[in-house]
């Protein structure tokens, strides 16, 4: 199962449900993030630094995708229940490694003084609903004895093609249950139906793409790990993947609107990426100390 296709790199835009959401919400900070050393006002190591920039929030997600992606690769080397005592430490150690080697937007913009033990608190939090979920005990019970058969979080940024148009759907956990192939998506933040949903018809259509699957038997999940474990899956079909790529079709041809030459994704001037009206997202947005005002 893990032989997926391999694809030679091509300079042109490849499409994704967080490029084009992006693309959508400011489109001056989508060129920050993917247009960077086209800038002719701002030196790249600046922009660079700023896009690098995370958050409380987003390093609480990525600490627990990273801490839930090590307990399913053990569990590809060993069947022998977690030792809970070990597993907490562990956590506790990444939390501090990652929060240490990282510049926060809350310190940077705001001066707050984060502490590691502070993000472990909700991150402890979250792995104890994940730890204790009816799923995972199912996981337990019926999916390890196939686990040479899983992927975990595959290399790259999870590429493929629909309407030979690039596109990009990076599953996290992809596992086989007798004729079934479940995909699940671990979620931190708050649910956001449309997105979520957008997100698993994706998953469903890149496992088609590599491993040959009927859509019937695909089923892609979205567990949300806090407050508490809950579950939200997609009902996926032929009708809705073909759907799908003609949604991804026309989302990629109007991202090329703003590109002076498609093949080689060479954007047009920074000024036609207008800035977007949204006050929260200006204040939220890690480009703020060089973007200009209205």
């Amino acid at each position: 199962m893990n032989d997926t296709k391999k694809f030679n790199y091509t300079d042109i835009l490849g499409w994704s449900i967080s490029r084009y959401e992006k693309f959508l919400n400011c489109k001056r900070q989508y060129f920050y993030d993917y247009y960077a050393k086209f800038d002719k006002e701002t030196p790249l190591e600046k922009i660079q630094f700023l896009k690098k920039l995370t958050s409380k929030p987003l390093e609480t997600g990525n600490i627990i995708h990273d801490i839930i992606r090590d307990v399913f690769k053990r569990y590809q080397k060993s069947a022998k229940p977690l030792n809970k005592d070990k597993f907490l430490k562990y956590s506790f150690n990444i939390t501090e490694n990652y929060c240490c080697s990282k510049t926060f937007f809350e310190d940077y913009y705001e001066g707050e003084i984060i502490l590691p033990s502070e993000i472990y608190t909700k991150v402890k939090d979250i792995l104890e609903n994940f730890l204790n979920s009816s799923r995972f005990a199912w996981i337990e019970k019926n999916a390890v004895p196939q686990s040479s058969e899983w992927i975990i979080e595959p290399d790259g940024f999870g590429e493929f093609r629909t309407k030979d148009y690039k596109a990009f759907c990076k599953v996290d956990f992809l596992f086989p249950v007798g004729d079934k192939i479940y995909i699940m998506d671990w979620k931190t933040g708050k649910p956001d139906e449309r997105k979520h949903l957008k997100q698993l018809t994706g998953y469903a259509l890149w496992t088609r793409y590599h491993l040959a699957k009927n859509a019937d038997d695909i089923v892609p999940i979205i567990a949300y790990l806090y407050p508490e474990y809950k579950e939200k899956s997609a009902k996926v079909d032929d009708r809705s993947i073909s759907e799908f790529e003609n949604l991804v079709t026309g989302e990629t041809e109007y991202m090329y609107e703003y590109l002076a030459n498609i093949e080689k994704n060479i954007p047009k001037d920074k000024k036609e990426f207008s800035l977007t009206d949204n006050a929260v997202l200006c204040k939220y947005c890690n480009y703020k100390e060089i973007c200009s005002p209205r």
